[in-house]
């Protein structure tokens, strides 16, 4: 499959009052054509950062202190004015959690939509024609056109948002948690839309979610991340059948499981203080197999297979 998106050694730092918070420290991840990348974790272990650096879309006080992020071999961080406004949105795009509070309450549904193509020198005609092809993509009427946000279902507004995210048919799609707002049914066809998009534009899809059940309905490789790291990644299958990391097994006995009889296990403890996060490996804290190399030395994110790669002494010893 070849390379669209490729991350290397991109490390996000955020300058608060409080300290200097490590939201992102030394991520490599690459996705292809086609793919599906979940990137899954506890809330406030990096997911959005991660997300947000790929389209160098970090707020302050967050600074990207280091590493490339290229999509097409066309490093996005080395991008200022013009050329990074065009790259947002041919080459790499996005898709927000809430579209109720991405969108514009004031203006038209088709204005919205069409703004991101007037922006890449569309002429407004043939920009108007294309919104109408865009909501047809996506499952809405053309009347929905001429309506505002607040008219729409939340199903609805996150198509509107999904129209204005593909519009310019990017590269790379970021997804985050686009479908916390929405009901069971809703999340089906949201994610039914995103997968025929991807299939049938060539676009890689980086999915940031903290549901590994979805992940693994959906996603062709997985990215576990914890506390600004990333720990496992893989070949969904191969993740979810012979899990690794300490921290992937404790995800996944943390899910419910309605064909088993056992209980679900909760993960003991907390993430750690991204200001000060402790020595070793950050996991160690709330691991069961820790031993004392964890917690002195910090674990590098290795291949241990063919696609298959971990930050954890654990596999040391399997040697």
């Amino acid at each position: 499959m070849r390379e669209v998106l490729r991350i290397e050694d991109l490390t996000v730092y955020y300058y608060t009052l409080r300290g200097v918070v490590r939201a992102v420290e030394r991520v490599y991840l690459e996705a292809g054509r086609g793919e599906l990348v979940a990137i899954v974790g506890e809330s406030g272990c990096g997911k959005s950062t991660l997300g947000y650096s790929i389209l160098k879309l970090v707020p302050p006080p967050g600074r990207i202190l280091s590493g490339r992020v290229e999509v097409d071999s066309v490093d996005i961080l080395e991008l200022e004015g013009d050329k990074l406004r065009h790259a947002r949105g041919e080459l790499v795009s996005m898709i927000f959690q809430d579209p109720f509070t991405t969108l514009d309450p004031v203006r038209r549904v088709e204005e919205q939509i069409a703004e991101v193509l007037l922006e890449h020198g569309i002429s407004k005609e043939e920009a108007i024609d294309r919104v109408y092809d865009l909501l047809r993509s996506v499952g809405l009427s053309e009347r929905l056109a001429r309506m505002y946000p607040h008219q729409l279902s939340g199903g609805q507004r996150q198509r509107v948002s999904i129209a204005a995210a593909i519009a310019l048919e990017p590269r790379v799609l970021v997804a985050d948690e686009p479908t916390t707002a929405l009901d069971v049914v809703v999340q089906k066809q949201i994610m039914d839309l995103l997968d025929s998009i991807r299939r049938e534009k060539g676009m890689a899809v980086i999915l940031i979610t903290h549901d590994i059940v979805l992940a693994a309905e959906r996603a062709d490789k997985i990215a576990i991340m914890y506390a600004g790291k990333i720990v496992e990644e893989g070949p969904i299958d191969e993740v979810l059948k012979e899990p690794r990391h300490p921290y992937t097994k404790a995800l996944l006995a943390s899910v419910i499981d309605i064909e088993s009889r056992e209980w679900p296990q909760a993960i003991t403890g907390q993430p750690p203080d991204l200001r000060k996060p402790p020595p070793g490996c950050r996991f160690a804290p709330r691991c069961r197999y820790v031993f004392d190399k964890c917690r002195r030395e910090e674990p590098e994110l290795v291949e241990v297979d063919h696609g298959r790669r971990i930050a954890c002494w654990l596999e040391e010893r399997r040697l």
